[in-house]
């Protein structure tokens, strides 16, 4: 039960959902502090623009794309009625993730050793 396909892909989903809400909550911090005047904002805006912020800009860019593509994929099983088709999906949308991840990973990922 634990190594099925739905599983991980429900697991993946909760997981993906809590890092959106996390970041969600990050963004605010630093968006918000412009209220609190110049020197916290640019303080905030310079705590957030270290490079291990970059790597979590990847890994943000990983949760938002499986999140977003594996949505579709259960849409398209509902309402489609494609049932049988659920563990090759789970395998598209796996390939397609990685796919994209890496697409917009590595010019995050240069960036952040250029500068």
């Amino acid at each position: 039960m634990y190594t099925s396909s739905g599983f991980i892909s429900f697991v993946l989903r909760r997981i993906t959902g809590l890092a959106l809400v996390a970041y969600l909550f990050m963004h605010i911090w630093v968006i918000g502090s412009v209220n609190a005047g110049p020197e916290v904002f640019d303080a905030r805006l310079a705590f957030v623009q270290q490079p291990l912020f970059k790597l979590l800009e990847v890994a943000l860019l990983a949760a938002v794309v499986y999140h977003a593509i594996d949505g579709i994929r259960l849409l398209v099983v509902h309402y489609f009625d494609v049932t049988h088709y659920r563990k090759s999906l789970f395998y598209a949308v796996m390939v397609v993730s990685v796919l994209l991840v890496i697409a917009g990973g590595v010019p995050i990922i240069l960036f952040m050793f250029e500068g």
